[in-house]
């Protein structure tokens, strides 16, 4: 299967403080791919140079077969990135944002294109709106439909549901997952909901102090570490107790 995203010694030093040490891993076309640990784990930090937004103090980035560095500009055309944390640009409409968004990746018939993203996350009554008046929830909606803007290959989704209603965050994964199967959309997805990166994802990696400590499917990442879910593992290994390396290699 092909390899869209392949991070190679990846390291992240601020001030001498390593908050990402020399990680590697591969995302593969089709795949969600949940990067987990707690705060200070190093997930932020591994998104922005993934990103773009931040350069590694050392290693490599390949995506979708280019190396980052030389063909960011080409890369980030064909990706796309959402966030409950970042903020769009409050004096604008909603209807505005996705229309300038539309423009930067050179989206053909953009109009269709907003119209069919607003309505599937039922955006419609808000489209006229200043960002600035919607709610975080709203806004969350927004960011997602701007993320799916240039059907993007590879996308990078924070924390991507963490301000939606049950319901909506239900129909998002749904959706994700849709388009996965059917475009083979490949994902790299952080979140603090453990059932929800149960249920989402394909292959777990999972960050302590920047070091990959932990790396597959689910259920493989349970038993390594005899959890009988996801977040009795995180709260092992969050709780840094002694159980947690019960079964590790290494």
């Amino acid at each position: 299967m092909e390899t869209v995203v392949e991070a190679r010694g990846l390291t992240k030093e601020f001030n001498g403080f390593r908050a990402v040490d020399n990680i590697s891993f591969d995302i593969l076309r089709g795949e969600i791919v949940g990067l987990l640990g707690p705060n200070g784990a190093g997930k932020t930090t591994t998104l922005h140079m993934l990103l773009g937004l931040t350069t590694p103090t050392a290693g490599d980035i390949r995506i979708l077969g280019r190396n980052l560095e030389k063909d960011r500009e080409e890369i980030l055309s064909r990706v796309n990135f959402s966030s409950s944390y970042v903020s769009l640009p409050y004096s604008l409409t909603v209807w505005e944002n996705l229309s300038v968004f539309a423009g930067l990746y050179g989206v053909k018939r953009p109009g269709e294109k907003l119209k069919g993203l607003i309505k599937t996350f039922e955006i419609e009554d808000i489209k006229d709106s200043a960002t600035r008046k919607l709610s975080s929830g709203q806004i969350t909606r927004v960011s997602l439909a701007k993320s799916l803007l240039n059907d993007p290959e590879v996308l990078f989704l924070d924390e991507p549901t963490s301000s939606l209603d049950p319901d909506m965050a239900d129909r998002t994964r749904k959706l994700l997952k849709d388009i996965k199967e059917k475009k083979g959309l490949s994902i790299l997805y952080t979140s603090h909901n453990m059932k929800e990166m149960e249920e989402m994802c394909d292959r777990i990696i999972f960050l302590d102090r920047g070091k990959i400590l932990a790396e597959g499917r689910p259920s493989e990442v349970m038993r390594e570490f005899k959890g009988a879910s996801l977040e009795e593992v995180f709260l092992k290994i969050a709780r840094k107790e002694k159980t947690c390396f019960d079964g590790a290699d290494g």
